[in-house]
């Protein structure tokens, strides 16, 4: 090495000596830790400190270069990473009975047989006649190193909450920074066969970049470690990693071997190993049966437990609720289903209805069958009764274990069939999924069973309040058809009782041309009258066009020629024109029916009258009689509500249908009633601005 770097190299190694006996020696006599923990603040001690005595031991054989230091300083940095690999295992995540997780049970013993294999090849280096192949090895060696650290750091970050991740960013990170560096010294030096003197130069330093990020996470000292557990996702990401990292070594191990020792043939081969090499990474990432089995094999050799339930279920519940389309629904509960199973297909059949058969009415990746399932078929009343996951499989080869259970010709014949997974809702069977043979053979047990019976329960209630939802929304629909219905019938009850009292005057006053002109106006107004009600019955819409502005003194005159048709008089006045907002036929209904309920409680000598004024911006109509009237308690509790009357034959829907359209105009209606004495009642309605000029003429006028 030059004189410039081994000088700028004993800088960096100094530097590295103070600064990581520095934080050493301040968490040793303060008590903190980096975690909170106390269990682990001597391993970082001690760490620190081993990180120290390899800087220190550096330097030495910088000044004194000598193999013995040099082998001390090798032994130096296997410690100090041993001591890493300590604190970090300490940090992974532990189960509920104390005892390590079985996700750390491995990285534990991976840790361990990298320490015992670099001290391995860094004893044969130091005592075996030096080759370059022995060099390679021991680089090799000391390239786990690092590779095992990042590993063991992706798995503690991955497996930390949100809320912990930000205590923990600075230990992560100040370890990544060691780790990441020599992961690039020795890879470089595994490639071109020797190290890069710089970056040799300035190891000590980079690795007292660690120690500002640890004297962070110590003044912190939160307990960010105490709820840490193993997710599956992160255990399947760091499996990955591990089998990808394991999958280039291996590749690159050949390729070398290969070159040196292939003779003639070597380069050839070795391009021909290349290619091979990225097809077969190509396969595993782009295959779906791999990343099947890579997650069959996580849950059965990482876990007690195969799946983790909190993830499975929330992703099924949002897969569930998402804002989709009824007809969407039953391929996202097959879906689901298939997804939790690593099934490639399914079918769900449903009923449309109580005592209908079950029919396929989703499919996913799978031919549409045409067969039908009896409500009281075999395996409707299996499934319903017993709630088992059948399994075709078994059942072919042992059906005494399903008891008395015959299987239709359609889903015995299924060579894709696998389960038949119930859907219920308590005891009643709503549907059940048929699921294809999964992409890896999965063995089936008690956890695999009540899984799929569980998230079917979850599916099926889906299935239920879908239905429920179509039909409350079916029965609404004929409430408002039966609402109508009834607004209509007591409207012609009005048209049929006018034209009936018509024809009975008809019979005293048919010489009166007067009465004759009304007579025809009449009939005319009720038949249009009807037209229109038959055509809002049948389209089921209120009266076309919107509000727009309504002039009251046509709707009071053909009040007065109604009334004059059946004999009696309403009184009036003639005010100025007014104007309110709504429509034309919805309007003259609702005041003709005060104006007739007026008629119908005042015998014939009374008075009922009409009258219409402008007050603060709106309009006011009086509608008076000195008939019957009512009572105080009838007008507080019983007026304007369905069915309530205080006529014998009357329905009490054309008082609710005035009261309900004054409300959507924006209006109000008050009543002032006594027994005996008659009834007022003012309609106070939104007034609107009339002009019958140019506004632009108006303007330009001195």
């Amino acid at each position: 090495m030059a004189q410039l770097s081994v000088g700028i190299a004993s800088a960096c190694y100094g530097l590295g000596l103070t600064a990581h006996l520095a934080l050493g020696l301040y968490l040793a006599r303060s008590g903190r830790s980096v975690t909170g923990t106390p269990a682990a603040r001597w391993p970082v001690v001690a760490a620190l400190l081993a990180s120290a005595a390899w800087c220190g031991l550096a330097l030495l054989s910088l000044s004194w270069n000598d193999l013995a230091a040099t082998y001390l300083t090798e032994a130096a940095d296997l410690a100090r990473y041993g001591l890493w690999y300590l604190f970090l295992v300490m940090l992974l995540p532990r189960e509920d009975g104390g005892g390590p997780a079985p996700a750390t049970r491995l990285m534990r013993r991976v840790a361990v047989g990298v320490l015992l294999a670099g001290a391995l090849v860094k004893l044969l280096y130091a005592l075996a006649p030096p080759s370059e192949m022995l060099s390679r090895l021991a680089i090799a060696g000391s390239l786990a190193l690092p590779v095992c650290g990042l590993l063991m750091v992706e798995q503690l970050f991955r497996n930390l909450r949100e809320d912990q991740r930000w205590n923990a960013k600075p230990v992560c990170l100040g370890l990544a920074c060691v780790f990441v560096f020599d992961v690039y010294l020795f890879a470089e030096g595994l490639l071109f066969a020797t190290f890069d003197g710089d970056a040799l130069a300035v190891r000590g330093t980079v690795h007292a970049l660690a120690v500002p990020f640890l004297l962070v996470a110590a003044r912190r000292s939160p307990n960010w470690i105490a709820k840490l557990q193993v997710s599956r996702a992160a255990a399947f990401y760091s499996a990955t990693l591990l089998l990808a990292g394991a999958y280039l070594l291996f590749m690159a191990a050949v390729g070398y071997y290969v070159r040196f020792f292939g003779g003639e043939w070597g380069r050839a081969l070795q391009l021909g190993l290349v290619v091979a090499g990225f097809a077969l990474l190509g396969m595993l990432v782009f295959s779906g049966a791999f990343r099947s089995w890579l997650r069959v094999f996580v849950g059965k050799h990482f876990y007690s437990y195969r799946y983790d339930y909190r993830e499975e279920w929330l992703r099924f519940t949002a897969m569930l609720s998402a804002k989709r389309s009824p007809q969407e629904m039953g391929e996202m509960i097959v879906r689901g289903l298939a997804k939790m199973m690593e099934c490639p297909a399914g079918s769900l059949w449903t009923r449309q209805g109580s005592g209908q058969p079950f029919v396929q009415t989703a499919a996913w990746n799978t031919p549409r069958v045409a067969d039908s399932e009896a409500p009281d078929s075999s395996l409707a009343r299996f499934l319903a009764t017993q709630g088992w996951v059948i399994d075709l499989d078994e059942f072919r080869s042992s059906p005494r274990r399903y008891g008395e259970l015959a299987l239709p010709t359609w889903l015995l014949g299924s060579k894709n069939g696998w389960l038949v997974v119930p859907l219920l809702v308590g005891d009643e069977l709503q549907g059940f999924v048929v699921l294809a043979r999964p992409l890896t053979a999965l063995q089936l047990n008690w956890e695999v069973l009540d899984l799929l019976k569980t998230a079917g329960r979850q599916a099926a209630g889906y299935l239920a309040q879908m239905e429920a939802t179509e039909a409350l929304l079916d029965a609404r629909k004929f409430e408002a058809f039966n609402k109508m219905s009834a607004f209509v019938v007591h409207d012609l009850k009005n048209i049929v009782a006018q034209l009936s009292l018509m024809l009975k005057n008809a019979e005293r006053l048919h010489d009166n041309r007067e009465f004759q002109q009304d007579m025809l106006l009449t009939v005319e107004s009720s038949l249009e009258k009807m037209k229109r009600l038959m055509l809002q019955l049948r389209e089921g819409a209120k009266p076309p066009g919107g509000s727009r502005g309504v002039e009251l003194t046509p709707i009071v005159r053909r009040l007065v020629a109604m009334a004059r048709a059946q004999g009696r008089t309403l009184e009036t006045d003639e005010g100025e024109h007014l104007f309110t907002r709504g429509h034309d036929d919805r309007l003259e209904r609702v005041l003709g029916h005060l104006v007739q309920n007026a008629l119908d409680a005042t015998p014939p000598a009374g008075r009922v009258w009409l009258r219409t004024a402008r007050s603060a911006g709106s309009v006011e109509v009086e509608v008076g009689d000195t008939g019957s009237g009512m009572t105080e308690d009838f007008v507080r509790t019983q007026l304007f509500r369905p069915f309530s009357s205080t006529k014998a034959s009357g329905m009490g829907i054309g008082s609710f249908e005035s009261a309900q359209y004054i409300r959507e105009l924006g209006g109000s209606i008050d009543v002032q009633s006594q027994p005996g004495q008659g009834s007022v009642f003012t309609v106070r309605l939104p007034a609107f601005e009339a002009s019958h000029g140019s506004d632009l003429m108006r303007l330009t006028r001195p």
